[in-house]
Order: C-alpha cells, then sequence, then structure tokens
C-alpha cells in the first residue's frame, strides 16, 4: 500500500486517525534511535530510513537513483508494518529481535523476512524497536549490504 503524502511529514499527517498515535510515536522511536548517517525519506513511495546518496553514492542496486534502503514504516489494512533489513540479513540480529520480543510484548510475533506486523497498537515494542535501530551503524550496514549483492 502507497503512502499518501510526498515528503515525510505528508506521511506522518496523512496517517488514518485511529493509527496516528502509535504511528508517529514508532517513526519518533526509530528516528530518535537511528545511528549517525541515517535519514528518514520517501523510500519506495512510503515512509523509509536510508543511507543518503551523499554517504553511499551508488543508491540501491536495484533502482540507483533510490538511496540504499534500511528500514520503513507503512500503515497498512490490517495493521502497522515496521521493515528492517537488518533482521533479514543478520541472522544473529534476528535472533536477538526474536529471543527480546515476548519480554517487551505480550502479542505474539508476527513476522516475515524483514516485515514485522503489529496489529494491536497498544502492544507496540516501542524501546525494543528503539534498541533494535541503534544495533547498526551506517557503516555496518553498508559493509552487510554489499557482502549480499556479491553473493
Amino acid at each position: 500500500m502507497k503512502a499518501d503524502g510526498k515528503t515525510v511529514h505528508d506521511i506522518l499527517v496523512n496517517v488514518p486517525k485511529d493509527r496516528v498515535e502509535a504511528f508517529n510515536k514508532l517513526h519518533d522511536v526509530i528516528v530518535i534511535n537511528l545511528p549517525k548517517g541515517f535519514e528518514a525519506a520517501i523510500s519506495y513511495g512510503g515512509l523509509g530510513y536510508v543511507v543518503p546518496h551523499t554517504l553511499y553514492p551508488a543508491g540501491y542496486h536495484c533502482k540507483p537513483s533510490d538511496p540504499l534502503p534500511f528500514a520503513g514504516l507503512a500503515s497498512q489494512k490490517n495493521s502497522i508494518n515496521f521493515y528492517h533489513m537488518g533482521i533479514y540479513s543478520d541472522p544473529k540480529l534476528l535472533d536477538w529481535f526474536v529471543g527480546e520480543y515476548p519480554k517487551h510484548s505480550a502479542q505474539k510475533l508476527d513476522m516475515g523476512k524483514s516485515c514485522v506486523r503489529f496489529k494491536k497498537l497498544e502492544e507496540i515494542p516501542y524501546k525494543l524497536i528503539g534498541e533494535l535501530m541503534k544495533k547498526v551503524s551506517v557503516k555496518d550496514w553498508i559493509v552487510t549490504y554489499e557482502s549480499k549483492l556479491k553473493k
């Protein structure tokens, strides 16, 4: 589902009313905890957290005119979805996240390869998401991305 807006601000103010508080709080937690160098941006029509071209001029291999994606946030039909490429590409980080999740939320973890779906907004583990965001630096993400790309 494409986000409604052409800027980060547009997306944040156009979230459905019943989700705006949780969505904006999750965005704030992500931004506060993003390591230096990442930035919030429009990424693939939605809200993304990316490595800008100033730090990684090559951009994303699928579409080099776009900055290198790292994480994302979307309001989908039945949930708020959080995407994190680090947990997709690093089994140790994934194991850490899966092990920590029950300590932060009573809701069963609902996730795909890089997508965590939050259907019960009162159970969003904001602190855990903040901790996750701190775990991968821009430099580490570029090294991981390039190592996976070359395989």
